[in-house]
This record gives structure tokens, sequence and C-alpha cells, in this order.
């Protein structure tokens, strides 16, 4: 039994990868702002209008956007399978700043991407970065690749990386288990915006219920097709070759 306490496209790649194990996910309306730029529907359609395409989607997308895709990535592997793909028409969805970065790195790529971004990483301006580094001279400015590439380019690390002060620019909650991680160091978050409120959601009041009070069916048990199971599951696997 896995109880996963995010948000519904991350309960459903359990359910993928754990297809004969039970998974909940304590709290209905948990879900995704990205995962939710792109449905399946609409992949349907730019794969019927562009067959010649290779399709790889990021893991922030659903179960039906990833059974439609060739291979899925996440963010800390995305440019190295982009990277091996080149010469072959690519469509990179749903975040468009990964892709643009990609791009950025290796000019040769020409990446298509969809019209898709993670809300709170999309906001980040430079205005926030230079903001920060004045009120923290010391500090190093890490970023997600899901932010903007003018960000991206202002920031002095794309990734983690090893220093005493850090401003980081991904969501709020990844600041907890550093500052535990690392007692001695300094952390401080790039914009008070940065909250994925969606991934909050669950409370340790909510797991407790899914052990005791389920008989009634309050919390969304993740049911996938054997279909979508195995198309998925082909997309996720498929990364490991790179």
């Amino acid at each position: 039994m896995i109880i996963f306490c995010g948000v519904h496209f991350m309960a459903e790649t359990a359910k993928i990868l754990s297809p004969e194990k039970e998974v909940y996910l304590p709290v209905k309306t948990a879900g995704c702002y990205m995962a939710n730029t792109i449905t399946k529907d609409e992949l349907v359609k730019f794969k019927k209008e562009h067959p010649d395409y290779k399709i790889v989607g990021y893991v922030n997308t659903s179960a039906d956007v990833k059974a439609l895709c060739d291979i899925c990535v996440t963010s800390s592997n995305a440019l190295k399978v982009l990277t091996a793909l080149k010469g072959q028409k690519v469509l990179y969805l749903p975040d468009q700043n990964l892709a643009i970065y990609a791009n950025y790195l290796d000019k040769d790529l020409n990446v298509k991407y969809w019209d898709g971004c993670c809300r709170i990483h999309h906001l980040l301006t430079v205005d926030n970065v230079e903001q920060m580094k004045k009120e923290h001279p010391n500090a190093l400015v890490l970023v997600h690749p899901e932010a903007p590439l003018p960000v991206v380019l202002k920031a002095d690390y794309v990734g983690t990386q090893s220093a005493d002060e850090f401003i980081v620019g991904t969501e709020k909650g990844i600041l907890h288990p550093l500052m535990v991680k690392y007692p001695d160091k300094h952390f401080y978050i790039l914009s008070s915006g940065l909250v994925c409120k969606t991934m909050k959601l669950t409370t340790l009041e909510d797991v407790y219920n899914v052990l005791t009070l389920n008989k009634d069916g309050r919390y969304e048990k993740i049911e996938l097709s054997e279909e979508i199971i195995e198309k998925a599951g082909k997309a996720l696997t498929e990364m490991l070759k790179y």
C-alpha cells in the first residue's frame, strides 16, 4: 500500500511503476498546474498532425499523456535525453522553460516545446535575483531549470552546488530538508511566491484517515487500465537507456 503525500501525477506514476500495489492520494484536489497544461486529446491531435515527431514527456504529466509519449524524463536527466535525440524532430512537453534552456545550451537541438510551465517557477524574474543578491551578496543563487531563461542565466548554478549560503530558486518546501541536512549553512528563498499550494494540501490527519477511515471511499484510490500502465511504463523505462 502506498499513500502518496503529493499531487495526482505523482500518485499515478507510483501506480504505473508498482501496479500490484494499492496507491492512495489523500487529497483528491491535489493537482499540478503544469500537468494540467496538456491533455490527452491535445497530444493525440499533435501526433496526428506531426507523426514524425519524437514525444519527450516530463514526469509532471498525467498517466494518459505519458502513455502517448515515446520517453519520459525528469528535470535531472531531461537535458541528457534531449541531447541524445539530437538530429531527430522532438516535441518536449509540457514545460517550455526547460526546453528553452536546452535549446540555449545547444543551438543544434532545436527542440519544439509545448506552451506549458510550472506556475511558481514561471513567475520568477531577474529583479528577484538581483534584489536577493543585494541582500545576501555572499550567497550562491541556485535555480530550477523550470524558471525562465533570463532568470536561469542570472543564477550561479542550475541544480545543486556547495557553499555556505544559498539563495534557492525553487519550491519553498525544499528548504526544510536542506536546513535539517545542513544545519551549518544558510538558505534563503528567492521569492516568497515560490509555494506550490497543492503540494501542501495533504496533512498528517489525511494520512491517518486513509489508514483508518477509508471504508466509505472518501480517499482516492488510483485506478489505471492495464493498457495505460503498459504504455506509460514503457515511456518511463525508456529513459533508463539514456
